[in-house]
């Protein structure tokens, strides 16, 4: 189905082959070239997805992935020229959801993109569904792709819901690292364990009483990450 993207890259000839390839694949592309008015933009209209270059004239694509984080959950898919892995690692750590290195085919390209979307859609509802559970405070709906704490809406990225949907449906095993990289990342790089850890960060933030003294994630040293049901949970079909 046809998406909204934008695309933030201040290389005009690259911006608008990206625009070309997009829209003969039946999206609706807006194009910018600077930070702020991506920001802009994301804050006033509605987007399925943002591909965001990395270096851009007024701020770099880090400083807006962490800015839009704080009211915006699309998936970003990053660009760049650096190609380090210092880069790729903290492009994902500021929230972005893949990270694409210049230069790149157009059919590696789409295919990350409709990842994403797919990602998202099944997030949303569109797909094979977990059931409903609760854990304590905490109510998933999979179906609604809601999440609330002590009845209260909590926002995630979708990152952070893709994880926690795979802790989820892993609850009664321990969910390996490189299992959770594959699953909610795509592809198993061991140079992205760290990125894992701080998401499951995030998500300790948002959804435990005491993220400092987890009862729902808890960490199985040198191997992965459990989530704890209690006892006095129950779970709707």
């Amino acid at each position: 189905m046809p998406h909204s993207i934008l695309i933030c890259e201040d290389d005009t000839v690259l911006a608008e082959a990206l625009r070309g390839q997009l829209e003969a694949c039946g999206h609706r592309v807006s194009v910018c070239r600077e930070g702020a008015t991506a920001l802009h933009l994301l804050e006033e209209g509605t987007y399925s997805l943002l591909l965001l270059d990395l270096m851009l004239p007024d701020m770099d694509g880090f400083d807006v992935c962490r800015r839009m984080r704080k009211s915006c959950h699309i998936p970003v898919l990053m660009i760049s020229g650096r190609r380090g892995e210092v880069d790729r690692i903290v492009g994902l750590e500021v929230g972005a959801d893949d990270y694409l290195a210049k230069p790149f085919g157009c059919r590696e390209l789409a295919a990350r993109i409709d990842a994403q979307l797919r990602r998202t859609e099944r997030a949303h509802g569109h797909g094979p569904t977990t059931p409903a559970v609760a854990l304590g405070c905490l109510q998933l709906d999979p179906a609604s792709h809601e999440v609330l704490k002590d009845g209260h809406p909590v926002h995630l990225t979708p990152k952070e819901y893709a994880l926690l949907s795979v802790l989820v449906e892993n609850r009664r095993p321990v969910a390996r690292n490189a299992h959770l990289l594959l699953r909610v990342w795509g592809y198993d790089s061991t140079i992205r364990t760290r990125t894992l850890d701080v998401h499951i960060g995030r998500l300790r933030a948002k959804l435990e009483p005491n993220p400092h003294h987890p009862q729902y994630i808890i960490t199985v040293p040198g191997v992965g990450y459990r989530l704890c049901v209690p006892e006095t949970s129950s779970r709707a079909a």
